[in-house]
């Protein structure tokens, strides 16, 4: 199977990257890029900095760099921007976030200054544990998504930028289902006038976005641009959007493992985790309703890997919890701790434990520039509304309304990668292997 390349504008100019939420996992992704660009690191954990795409047969040997593959913006090209509720610039905000290492920091220091936040949109019933003074005032929520909108205009005029995309780096807000508000244009429209409760910030922003012709990716697990009437906005001004909930720790182990025992047929009877952070994501996640807004995106891997109506005998009744607890002593150092209660042939029943100490910031940084620069990608191939190829870097990924989200890491990889090919017009890569009926 092969497809005729599409057509792909150039990465020309310099490409702004927006950030809501200047916070740990926001300034740790600037910080590395600048510190990329000067040699001081390299970029790992990113797959279009560090990742290869195989061409043809194995036979062929062609390999090419994924940043050599495909037209994407050159790192040097990259100007950042942002909002947040703190007035601190990002060189501050890194200090504080306590992620990076202090001599790091002071080799970019002039940088990370010159990363100054905007004055945020924020609602502290939204995100009851964090308040702060930068934020703006309005007589309305329409009123609020058009100061977005000028910022907007106003940042890509005076950093002389080609293109935008933004990234919600932001807290996780409380807990909301979809209502008719959510349900057109219309009513979404008529809500930001009225100030429907049931519009957040993050949607505020993510509708700004799209207004402006902006690809829109939401790393929380909040509804912000997954709402039918956001869905079709985006088809309408052809721009790409993607989300919800960056995968990073214990839900990243959850992809590689799952798809495993499945593979294998090995059944589950229950998954107890448990998340022990102490950093600002772990202060707003303390708040009941906002753990549940979480909670609803991490329970709903399982489910769809392991497939229980397809395979009773070996999902049937698995128990899956998860709790998160705040300890502020671990910082950004959080720790994924699970305990995974299998069987195999005969019933047999065997146990995994897995305790995984990870860096919150540092695992999901270079998702934060994947996905900019994708989507960046995907807006030049003319892509427009969902992106479900980067389901890869969600935990929660928002996917069409007629069909099941795909959770498996390794199809989602496939998936992410075929979608270059096709842009590019090579052949997807099937893994059928037919050389031996040649």
């Amino acid at each position: 199977m092969s497809s005729s390349s599409v057509e792909i504008k150039p990465a020309q100019g310099k490409l702004g990257i927006l950030l809501p939420g200047m916070g740990a996992v926001a300034t740790t992704m600037v910080a590395g890029v600048f510190a990329v660009r000067k040699g001081l690191s390299k970029p790992i954990g990113s797959l279009t900095q560090m990742g290869t795409i195989r061409l043809g047969k194995r036979t062929d040997k062609n390999v090419p760099a994924i940043k050599d593959f495909v037209p994407l913006v050159d790192l040097n090209n990259i100007v950042f921007g942002g909002w947040d509720i703190f007035e601190d610039n990002a060189y501050q905000a890194a200090m504080k976030a306590g992620v990076l290492d202090k001599d790091l920091l002071q080799q970019i220091k002039p940088e990370m200054e010159a990363v100054r936040p905007m004055k945020a949109v924020f609602d502290q019933k939204y995100v009851r544990r964090l308040s702060g003074p930068n934020v703006k005032t309005g007589k309305n929520k329409m009123d609020m998504a058009d100061q977005l909108r000028q910022d907007i205009r106003d940042f890509k005029k005076t950093n002389g930028c080609s293109r935008l995309v933004m990234v919600w780096c932001g807290s996780t807000e409380v807990f909301i289902k979809p209502t008719d508000v959510h349900q057109t244009i219309e009513s979404l429209e008529k809500g930001l006038r009225e100030n429907d409760p049931n519009i957040p910030s993050s949607m505020i922003y993510a509708y700004a976005a799209i207004m402006e012709g902006i690809p829109y990716a939401n790393g929380a697990p909040n509804l912000s641009a997954d709402i039918p009437a956001l869905v079709e906005l985006a088809g309408k001004q052809n721009v790409p959007i993607c989300g919800k909930d960056f995968k990073t720790g214990q839900t990243l182990i959850k992809t590689i493992l799952a798809p495993g025992f499945k593979a294998r047929m090995i059944g589950l009877n229950g998954w107890y985790s448990t998340n022990i952070l102490g950093n600002r994501d772990g202060e707003v996640l303390d708040d009941p309703e906002s753990f549940k807004t979480k909670e609803e995106s991490k329970l709903s891997v399982l489910e769809h890997i392991l497939q229980p109506t397809v395979y009773p005998d070996l999902y049937g009744k698995f128990s899956h919890v998860v709790r998160i607890n705040y300890y502020p002593p671990r910082g950004d150092n959080k720790e994924g701790w699970d305990n995974i209660d299998i069987f195999g042939w005969l019933g047999y029943p065997m146990q995994i434990k897995v305790d995984f100490l990870c860096r919150d910031s540092i695992l999901a940084a270079p998702i934060v520039l994947d996905l900019a620069l994708l989507l960046d990608l995907a807006g030049r191939t003319g892509f427009r509304g969902i992106q479900e190829w980067l389901s890869f870097y969600f935990k929660s990924p928002q996917h069409a309304a007629s069909v099941y989200p795909e959770h498996d890491l390794f199809i989602q990889l496939m998936k992410l990668k075929n979608t270059l090919r096709w842009m590019r017009g090579e052949e997807l890569i099937t893994h059928l292997g037919l050389e031996y009926y040649d």
